[in-house]
């Protein structure tokens, strides 16, 4: 028997009459269904993730990263069904979803590899802290802090001294998310790459760059105050301090989306961030 997993976010008020609608359809095509409803309860319960074929994650962006970078790890593909706001990452609407559960059933469906990030913190010279993330690693000062300065080596070698707030380093998921706001450019999906985009730079000449997936990025912070902070897809993160390096590279694991349908990444662009209707529904 299939098995699919469904991970809910209950702070979505669309969500549980989703995964009512959802049960009932793949319970009628004889699919178990195994529930999470928080991301706590997926960590706490992985034994369940046994057989799972695939997850349907209930919710929006925020919801669909965190459960990636539980999940990647076990390869399991993802399929995000749109119960928030924007739903970018999301591939199928409230609206779409007797005809998406019909694709998955028929397996007439394709599965795209997205790229992730390891960050790791170094203090003195020990690591302090490891996270994984989907879009991107952000280093930035707080809301009342002064200029911090973020010296970047690519392969150890000096990039540029960005003096400001900050420096983010992006997937190509994550080059339409906090770093296309910092004036960074949009990558498809499929590319291996990586974006260094600095936040609010004080200089002209400071330009987000792109760089081969396989190379590392190094870090230093330097400033004269510790209201400083690394944050992995805007949701987890690390206090840091003045002289801390953190190392960016690709990694090891990667996230799967399912893919449904004719939606091409740029249509979906032109409809999520830019409010044009220019595709129909699955």
């Amino acid at each position: 028997m299939r098995t699919f997993a469904l991970l809910v976010n209950l702070e979505k008020p669309r969500a549980l009459e989703l995964r009512e609608r959802l049960t009932t359809l793949l319970h009628g095509a004889d699919i178990k269904t195994v529930h999470f409803e928080s991301h706590e309860a997926l960590a706490a319960g992985q034994d369940r993730l046994q057989g799972v074929e695939m997850a349907f994650v209930l919710g929006g962006d925020g919801t669909l990263l965190g459960v990636a970078r539980q999940l990647a790890e076990y390869g399991i593909p993802l399929l995000g069904i749109n119960a928030g706001h924007l739903g970018f990452l999301s591939e199928a609407e409230p609206a779409d979803l007797e005809d998406a559960v019909g694709r998955i059933i028929d397996r007439q469906y394709r599965l795209e590899k997205r790229v992730m990030l390891e960050s790791v913190v170094h203090r003195d010279g020990v690591e302090v802290d490891r996270l994984r993330g989907l879009n991107d690693t952000g280093i930035a000062k707080g809301s009342f802090g002064r200029m911090v300065t973020v010296e970047v080596y690519i392969d150890d070698v000096l990039l540029e001294e960005y003096s400001g707030d900050g420096v983010i380093i992006s997937t190509p998921t994550g080059s339409t998310a906090y770093s296309l706001s910092c004036g960074g450019p949009i990558v498809t999906p499929h590319l291996q790459v990586m974006l260094v985009t600095p936040i609010c730079p004080h200089t002209l000449m400071a330009r987000p760059c792109v760089i081969d997936a396989n190379q590392s990025v190094r870090m230093v912070v330097r400033a004269t105050h510790d209201d400083l902070g690394l944050t992995v897809d805007g949701q987890v993160g690390v206090r840091l301090q003045s002289g801390d390096e953190v190392t960016v590279s690709k990694s090891s694991v990667e996230t799967t989306l399912v893919k449904l349908g004719d939606r091409d990444f740029f249509s979906v662009l032109r409809t999520k961030l830019h409010g044009r209707d220019t595709y129909h529904h699955i």
